[in-house]
């Protein structure tokens, strides 16, 4: 348990990271492509993201929920972590009033839009980390970085970055919470759709 929290801190501090270099660079494609070392960190190195591990919950037993749950606080502490640091330093100050402004946005929309958007980064989520998984070394980087391009540029909502983003600027209320956990819903729903297509077919061809 305890070094599944641990790499779940270490995963939240990656995607902190991911996220500090997206919001300092003033274009959005190279932020994109940037942001992308949190996760290309995160899978090389085996550390704990809720958005990649939820995927896989149909392979596991019941018990793989609570490990969910650990990795989503330990996640939820590392971008704190890591967002904290960051007050102590010169480049606070321009990247969150950017997060503000983003989350601002985030906090105006409405529930079904946010679940749907979150929906759509979790079936990026789920192609990036199933290809780190089977395709070739040059492949494989390549299908993470242009999925987590892909839902940044189309602003799909990533619960783990966005935990980043709301400690950034300071905003945790119980509306953030509540957006939080819808966001982890639809991430959650989103990763699973290709594995349960997957099952329905093995289940249909046996």
């Amino acid at each position: 348990m305890l070094k599944t929290l641990t790499n779940a801190i270490l995963a939240g501090i990656c995607i902190g990271l991911g996220g500090t270099v997206c919001l300092s660079v003033d274009n959005s494609v190279i932020g994109a492509f940037l942001f992308s070392i949190g996760l290309l960190t995160i899978l090389s190195f085996s550390l704990n993201l809720y958005t990649g591990k939820v995927g896989y919950v149909l392979e596991n037993k019941p018990a793989y929920l609570g490990t969910l749950g650990i990795i989503w606080l330990g996640n939820l502490v590392g971008t704190g972590v890591f967002a904290l640091l960051l007050r102590f330093t010169r480049v606070y100050p321009a990247i969150s009033e950017k997060a503000s402004g983003m989350v601002e946005t985030k906090l105006s929309d409405t529930p079904i839009s946010i679940l749907l958007l979150a929906v759509g980064c979790g079936l990026c989520m789920y192609i990036a980390v199933q290809s780190y998984k089977t395709q070739t070394d040059v492949l494989k980087c390549l299908l993470v970085v242009m999925p987590v391009m892909v839902f940044i540029l189309a602003k799909f909502e990533h619960c783990i970055a966005n935990m980043f983003y709301f400690w950034l600027s300071g905003s945790f209320t119980i509306k953030t919470l509540a957006y939080l956990l819808l966001m982890t819903l639809g991430n959650s729903l989103g990763s699973l759709i290709i594995p349960t297509a997957n099952k329905l077919t093995e289940k249909r061809n046996s």
